[in-house]
């Protein structure tokens, strides 16, 4: 892992109050632009932070301060740290507590109906058990399938409600979501609704034959109201 400066901005006001380093000196070992440094010096900015002193925390020495004030062309190092702590790396599952183990089949039912897009190594992770028994409880092939009764992993204690989101997210980027699934469904197209077919140049509207049809409905309704008066 990459040392990093601690707090650079406080550094930065330090080393303005207390040293000859050029505006560029302080700025790039601060990350910080050399109008941003200039604006501190001038009061315009960080008015309100306190100066840290990287020589107490063990980030400058005296001697490289020096060296730097008499070439302004020299870059600041920061020192190599004293104590290097190890990176903490987790491998394989979360632990369980043993008071609590007996629950993680039912956890691992509840996540398997209530979140299927969840793969076997997520649900790993986030209740602390093994392929295997996934899949025996996917396939329900566990040994006590018939009692298991699915109960949420967060009211279980086996992993925080951030841990089943960021998963849960995790594995549904990408997939369409059940609202917009439902929209789809609902939406016809525009020839579907209006019922839209396509003519051929041998289905053009024959408007002569329309003209008749309708001529010929007219003449039958003044019979229909004869054949009604004769039988009164």
């Amino acid at each position: 892992m990459a040392q990093q400066l601690l707090m650079p901005k406080a550094t930065a006001v330090w080393l303005v109050d207390n040293t000859a380093l050029s505006f560029e000196q302080i700025a790039e070992f601060c990350t910080l632009h050399p109008l941003e440094v200039k604006a501190i010096a001038d009061g315009e900015a960080a008015q309100g932070i306190k100066g840290m002193d990287p020589i107490i925390t063990g980030q400058l020495t005296r001697d490289e301060i020096v060296r730097a004030e008499k070439d302004d062309k020299l870059k600041l190092k920061l020192a190599p740290p004293k104590v290097r702590v190890p990176e903490a790396k987790r491998k394989g599952p979360r632990y369980t507590p043993v008071s609590k183990r007996q629950d993680r089949p039912n956890a691992i039912l509840w996540l398997v109906r209530n979140h299927p897009e969840l793969k076997d190594p997520a649900i790993s992770r986030l209740v602390g058990t093994t392929k295997h028994t996934i899949e025996q409880i996917r396939e329900r092939t566990h040994w006590n399938s018939a009692n298991l009764q699915p109960m949420d992993p967060v009211t279980l204690g086996l992993c925080s409600q951030i841990d089943l989101d960021l998963e849960v997210e995790k594995a549904s980027r990408g997939m369409p979501r059940p609202e917009e699934v439902a929209e789809e469904e609902r939406l016809l197209s525009a020839a579907q609704t209006q019922n839209y077919r396509p003519r051929g140049d041998d289905e053009e509207l024959d408007a002569a034959a329309v003209f008749a049809k309708l001529t010929a409905m007219r003449r039958t309704e003044p019979e229909e109201e004869t054949e009604d008066e004769d039988l009164r």
